[in-house]
């Protein structure tokens, strides 16, 4: 079985299946032959979740370039304004705001404080739009994924965890549209 293998400081071998295929996270530390045997302990699951996926991809009625500008314009009027809303109530400031066609990213924070967005959060609930703004605002106080880093968000967003679940349910059918 083909796969991809992403290392960082991580602590524990985990899956993800991606539009390329299948991509293995693993602790910098980890042998090969650690990666390999886990993969193969999860052979059924990754079978049945690459399966699923292609069907998805192969189904999903593709954005045209059009539609992606409009979604590009429509994100440019609405996103600022949840940003400036969102903004004073994690208690930070921002950089400019970009609006992009991404793959694989709904939103990201520079270190200076620049934000970006994916146009395909135009296809979301508000609620999913307002999850990712906050997530990303609250990099502005903690460039990591720590405790502390979701006490902030869940602080501003309590209803962050329902949001961020939908979007790890959808997102990819969502990305899927890309061309």
């Amino acid at each position: 079985m083909e796969y991809k293998i992403k290392r960082s400081s991580r602590k524990t071998l985990c899956l993800e299946i991606t539009a390329e295929g299948l991509l293995v996270r693993a602790p910098l530390r980890a042998s090969n032959a650690d990666i390999a045997s886990f993969v193969e302990t999860k052979r059924d699951w990754i079978e049945k979740h690459l399966k699923k996926v292609q069907e998805r991809e192969s189904s999903a009625v593709k954005l045209t370039r059009k539609e992606l500008e409009e979604l590009a314009e429509q994100a440019l009027k609405i996103i600022p304004q949840r940003v400036a809303y969102y903004a004073p109530q994690v208690g930070v400031t921002y950089g400019r705001i970009t609006i992009r066609n991404q793959h694989t990213r709904w939103g990201s924070c520079s270190s200076k404080g620049n934000l970006n967005f994916n146009c395909l959060l135009m296809l979301t609930p508000p609620e999913v739009l307002d999850s990712v703004v906050v997530h990303e605002l609250c990099h502005r106080k903690e460039m990591n994924h720590s405790a502390k880093f979701y006490e902030h968000v869940l602080r501003v967003y309590p209803d962050y965890h329902k949001w961020n679940k939908w979007l790890k349910d959808n997102g990819r059918a969502l990305m899927a549209r890309m061309v």
